[in-house]
């Protein structure tokens, strides 16, 4: 059974053989784009970019740093506050996602530069621990 099928806006040719015996129904009329001829594969897309990598949350100095790009939800830690390594420190949100932001290691809070509200760039520092 030869049909046309549209990708992308682009049709092929297509010739399909049912191997069940099921029914097949009629075939849609065919578009007006050109057709690949019979025999010839469709063109593969290309295979989508990969995700840049994110920044580390530990700079190695005691900063942590925004992961994403996003607007800080909630702050959890205060100047003075001990915490545990992967502790949360703060959720951010980017691309309608929550984003808990984990301290790097274990220490004491220095000082928190970002306030709930805030809008934070990939990369920023974001908390200093001392």
């Amino acid at each position: 059974m030869r049909l046309r099928i549209t990708v992308e806006g682009k049709a092929y040719d297509v010739e399909v053989e049912v191997l069940d015996g099921a029914p097949v129904a009629a075939p849609l009329p065919a578009a007006s784009a050109p057709a690949a001829p019979i025999g010839s594969a469709a063109p593969s897309a290309p295979p989508p970019p990969k995700p840049a990598a994110a920044p580390s949350a530990g700079g190695g100095d005691g900063e942590v740093r925004s992961p994403v790009a996003g607007t800080v939800l909630s702050i959890t830690v205060k100047p003075g506050d001990e915490v545990g390594l992967n502790d949360t420190l703060l959720v951010l949100e980017a691309m309608k996602m929550e984003s808990a932001v984990a301290s790097p290691s274990a220490g004491k809070i220095a000082e928190v530069l970002v306030s709930t509200g805030d809008t934070v760039a990939a990369g920023q520092v974001l908390v200093r621990l001392g």
